[in-house]
C-alpha cells in the first residue's frame, strides 16, 4: 500500500462544477488542496449538462426577481425544500456565476446582454446558457482549464474506496485504488463533489462515472442522508430504440422553451390539461404525463415536435441535440424527435448545511451528492449548476473557517472489510422496473431482493468500488422509497397516489452497526434539516 507523503489540508473528491469551484476557491484562501477523479478532470456529468444556469441576472426581464425564482423552486419541490436554504443558494447565485466568468466562461448574447430563456418549472425568461445546449461543456473548459493553468494539484485515474478517520471519529484522508493497486492520502478535511447515481438505472442521461461513490463513501463514514427516494427523470432523453441501455443522449428542455410540443404516438398532445404550464411544468409533472401517456398507447416512447423552428435554427441555437439526433437518422427541422424518460437527478443525498458540513467532522459536500433542501421532491430545472457553482464555494471557505477552531486528525485508520456487492446487470434492470418512474410495494420489495443479493468481497479494483457504492446506493434509495406511503415530486407510487400532509417531511438513511442502510431522525445542521 502506498502512503502518499504529503497530507493536504482539503481533498476534493470530483472535478464536475462544485469540485472544481471549491478546489479553486480553497487554493485562493491558502489551503493545501488536491482534486481526486477517476478518469480525468475533465469527464464528468457537468459536461454532459444541455441546461443552463438558472439565475437572477442583474437587469432581469419585467416581473422577475430572486423572490420570484424562490417561489418557482418551492412549488417544484413539492413541500420539501427547506426556504432558508433555497434563499440563501438563489440569492448568491449572480456572484458566483460573476466569479465563473471571471475564470473566462463565455455565455450567449454576449455579457451585457446574456440571452434567457425559460425551462420546466419557470415563470420567467431566466436561464443562461452557452453554445446553445453545452452550457456544462463550457463551464467544464472553464474551470478545468483555470485549474491546469493555476497547477492545481490532480490526480487523475484515482478511485476513493473509503473516506477513512481517526479513532475519534473525525476525517483523516482518504483510501484510494487505480490499475496498479492501493493508496492511502491524508487529509485535514474532505469534500464530496461526485455527482449522482444515475447508473443505478438501465437508462440514463448520467455519464459512465455517475455511480454513487459519494453517497456509498458519506454513508459508510457514518453520515446522514436525506430525501434518497426523490430521484428526478428528465422527461425528454433522445428514444435510442426498445431496451436500449447505458447513457441516453438528453433533449433539452430549453427546446420546449422555444415552443416544441408533446406528441403521444398517435399525434395527440401530450401536456393539454396536464397543468397550466403545458409542457414546461416541473420535470415529475411532465415526466409523469408521458408514462401515463406510453402506457395508454402502448408504446415505449413519445414525440417532441420542434419542426417549427426549422433545421437551421436547430443546428444554430441547439447543436448537441441536433448532432444527436443526426446520429440515429432524426432531421428534427423536418420530423418530430422521439423521446423517453430517462433517469436524471438524485434531489437528495449528504445532509449539508448551507456551508456544505455535513454531520461528519472533517467530512463535507457539495453538488448533486449533497443535500441541502434547495431541490425537496423535485429539482427545478437548471438549479443544479447554480448549486454546485455556489456551493463548492461556500464549502471551501466553511473548511478554512473551520480550520481555525478544529484540531488535526490523528492517524487514519484504513478498513479492509469485505463488502456486499450485487450484479450490476440485475440490479440496474431491477431498478429500472420498480424503482422508476411509478412504483409499488411489491415491486420496491423484488427490488430490494435483488439488491440484497449480494455476495461479500474484498475491493481490489475500482471496478469492485464501483459496484459496492451502486449496492448500496441502491439499498439506501429503495428503503426511503419503501417508507414513502404517498406520491410527491418525482416519488409516484402507484399504489398511494396521492399526496399526505403526515409526509410532508424528509426520511433520513443512515447505516446501522451491520452496515445496512435504516430510517434515522432528520437532524439540524446550522439551522437546515
Amino acid at each position: 500500500m502506498t502512503i502518499w507523503d504529503v497530507t493536504v489540508d482539503l481533498a476534493v473528491v470530483g472535478t464536475g462544477v462544485a469540485g472544481l469551484t471549491a478546489a479553486l476557491r480553497a487554493a485562493e484562501l491558502g489551503l493545501r488542496v488536491v482534486a481526486v477523479t477517476k478518469t480525468t478532470v475533465e469527464d464528468g456529468n457537468t459536461r454532459c449538462a444541455q441546461g443552463g444556469i438558472a439565475v437572477v441576472w442583474p437587469g432581469p426581464p419585467p416581473g422577475d426577481s430572486v423572490d420570484a425564482h424562490v417561489a418557482d423552486t418551492l412549488v417544484a419541490g413539492a413541500g420539501l425544500c427547506d426556504e432558508t436554504a433555497v434563499r440563501t443558494i438563489l440569492a448568491a447565485g449572480p456572484a458566483a456565476v460573476s466569479e465563473l466568468k471571471m475564470h473566462g466562461a463565455v455565455f450567449d448574447g454576449g455579457w451585457a446582454d446574456v440571452h434567457r430563456t425559460r425551462e420546466g418549472g419557470h415563470r420567467a425568461y431566466r436561464v443562461i446558457h452557452a453554445g446553445g445546449d453545452a452550457t456544462g461543456a463550457e463551464i467544464e473548459r472553464t474551470l478545468a482549464g483555470a485549474a491546469r493553468s493555476r497547477q492545481l494539484m490532480l490526480l487523475e485515474g484515482q478511485s476513493v474506496s473509503e473516506v477513512l478517520r481517526d479513532d475519534t471519529g473525525r476525517v483523516a484522508g482518504l483510501a484510494l485504488l487505480d490499475e496498479l493497486g492501493a493508496g492511502v492520502l491524508g487529509a485535514r478535511a474532505v469534500l464530496l463533489a461526485t455527482g449522482g447515481l444515475g447508473q443505478l438505472y438501465a437508462a440514463s442521461t448520467n455519464a459512465d462515472v455517475a455511480t454513487g461513490d459519494g453517497l456509498a463513501l458519506a454513508l459508510r463514514a457514518g453520515a446522514l442522508t436525506a430525501d434518497l427516494e426523490f430521484v428526478q427523470f428528465h422527461p425528454t432523453a433522445l428514444y435510442l430504440g426498445t431496451g436500449s441501455r447505458g447513457r441516453q443522449p438528453l433533449v433539452t428542455e430549453a427546446i420546449r422553451g422555444e415552443g416544441a410540443v408533446l406528441l403521444d404516438i398517435d399525434g395527440a398532445p401530450v401536456m393539454t390539461g396536464v397543468h397550466p404550464l403545458g409542457g414546461l411544468a416541473p420535470r415529475d409533472v411532465v415526466a409523469g404525463a408521458i408514462t401515463r401517456r406510453m402506457a395508454a398507447t402502448g408504446t415505449d416512447h413519445v414525440l417532441l415536435d420542434a419542426t417549427h423552428l426549422g433545421s437551421a435554427e436547430l443546428r444554430r441555437r441547439f447543436p448537441t441535440v441536433h448532432a444527436a439526433c443526426a446520429s440515429v437518422g432524426v432531421d428534427p427541422g423536418c420530423e418530430p424527435i422521439p423521446v423517453a424518460p430517462a433517469a436524471h437527478y438524485q434531489c437528495g443525498g449528504v445532509v449539508t448545511d448551507t456551508s456544505g458540513r455535513t454531520t461528519v467532522p472533517g467530512l463535507y459536500a457539495a453538488g448533486e451528492v449533497a443535500r441541502t433542501g434547495l431541490h425537496g421532491a423535485n429539482r427545478l430545472a437548471s438549479n443544479s449548476l447554480l448549486e454546485g457553482l455556489v456551493m463548492g464555494r461556500r464549502a471551501a471557505e466553511a473548511v478554512a473557517a473551520d480550520f481555525t477552531v478544529s484540531r488535526c486528525p490523528g492517524p487514519p485508520l484504513p478498513s479492509h472489510e469485505p463488502r456486499p456487492v450485487a450484479d450490476r446487470d440485475a440490479l440496474q434492470q431491477s431498478m429500472s422496473a420498480h424503482a422508476g418512474i411509478g412504483r409499488d410495494s411489491a415491486g420496491l420489495a423484488a427490488a430490494s431482493a435483488v439488491a440484497g443479493a449480494t455476495t461479500r468481497r474484498r475491493i481490489r479494483t475500482p471496478h469492485d468500488a464501483e459496484d459496492a457504492g451502486l449496492t448500496l446506493a441502491a439499498a439506501a434509495v429503495l428503503a426511503a422509497a419503501a417508507a414513502r406511503t404517498e406520491s410527491r415530486g418525482c416519488h409516484l407510487r402507484t399504489d398511494h397516489p396521492r399526496s399526505a400532509e403526515r409526509w410532508r417531511r424528509s426520511i433520513a438513511v443512515v447505516l446501522d452497526d451491520d452496515g445496512t442502510p435504516v430510517l434515522a431522525e432528520p437532524v439540524l445542521i446550522g439551522g437546515v434539516a
